[in-house]
């Protein structure tokens, strides 16, 4: 019959079933191996690693900026491991001075120029380089050149990286002015881009004289011994306080602190003198803006004899 075949067919199903729980309940021994599920940390519980930026303002080319300060900035993030801090290269000082104006860097190394009057409202000083006998400006002119004194360059050519580089064009437009050149009006000044630049201009013959400071002539000099042989150097301007390390207003003071103790400390150790020694500066040092005063003296004085600061 077929109800009969039916409960033939229940209990037959039922019977399996049995077997399937005892099977399963036997998986559950104390040696038996237990499956287990992919643990997954919830996103709010990752640490989250702070990226901030370091500005350099353009002391050399973007490439050679990077091999310069690369290595001190690596040797940062290693002492600081909760934030990378990446260093950032400008194509030329206005781009430079942008981002400071857009408080798009987070730690900046400015000249004296863009410290006082770029970054000032967004930026507060906590250190500088050191070596302040080191930041004037150096007038340069072939060796072949007819130009004996400033009066000579009436009508002339005169290249520097930029209007706004301090040690590399203002200082040196001032010693000319104070020697009785009218900079504004008896000398075409192009600005070319780079201290490299600068000097490749006088070097080439391509203006009658350039400005640049000692560092990149130093280099230069190792770099380009027979191009530098056919270079002199004609004045040598007055000096300023080195170029500042700023931070950004609204950085904690505590991350501030940990970045200046390690750039401050870098002349105490022989890895970090290498690290100086790289990135050609002779160290790192305490400062406030205070220290500026006497730039703040220097850009009024350039208003006054030489007129506005610009491109």
């Amino acid at each position: 019959m077929p109800w009969r075949c039916a409960d033939a067919l229940r209990r037959v199903l039922r019977a399996a079933l049995c077997l399937l729980v005892v099977t399963l309940m036997s998986g559950c021994a104390d040696d038996a191996p237990v499956a287990q599920r992919p643990q997954y940390a919830r996103a709010d519980a990752i640490p989250k690693v702070r990226h901030l930026s370091f500005g350099v303002h353009p002391l050399h080319n973007p490439g050679r900026l990077m091999a310069l300060y690369g290595p001190l900035v690596e040797a940062l993030n290693a002492s600081i491991p909760e934030v990378v801090i990446r260093l950032e290269a400008s194509r030329d000082y206005a781009d430079y001075e942008r981002k400071l104006r857009e408080r798009t860097l987070d730690l900046a190394l400015p000249n004296p120029y863009q410290t006082v009057a770029v970054a000032a409202p967004a930026y507060r000083v906590f250190g500088k380089v050191s070596g302040d006998e080191d930041f004037h400006g150096l007038i340069l002119r072939r060796r072949d050149s007819p130009i004996r004194q400033p009066l000579d360059l009436r009508g002339a050519t005169f290249s520097c990286p930029s209007r706004t580089a301090v040690a590399a064009c203002m200082l040196p437009l001032l010693h000319l002015r104070a020697a009785g050149l009218d900079v504004a009006r008896e000398l075409d000044v192009r600005s070319v881009g780079s201290q490299e630049s600068s000097i490749l201009n006088v070097a080439r013959g391509l203006v009658d004289a350039g400005a640049t400071w000692p560092p990149p002539w130093r280099a230069f000099q190792k770099d380009y011994p027979d191009l530098a042989a056919q270079i002199e150097v004609a004045w040598v301007t007055e000096n300023l306080p080195n170029n500042s390390l700023m931070a950004r207003a609204d950085l904690e003071p505590e991350l501030i602190e940990r970045v200046a103790q390690f750039l401050f400390g870098l002349s105490a150790s022989e890895e970090g003198r290498r690290l100086l020694v790289n990135a050609e500066i002779a160290g790192f040092e305490p400062a406030t803006g205070a220290r500026y005063a006497p730039v703040q003296a220097m850009l009024a004085r350039y208003v006054e004899l030489i007129g506005p600061i610009g491109p």
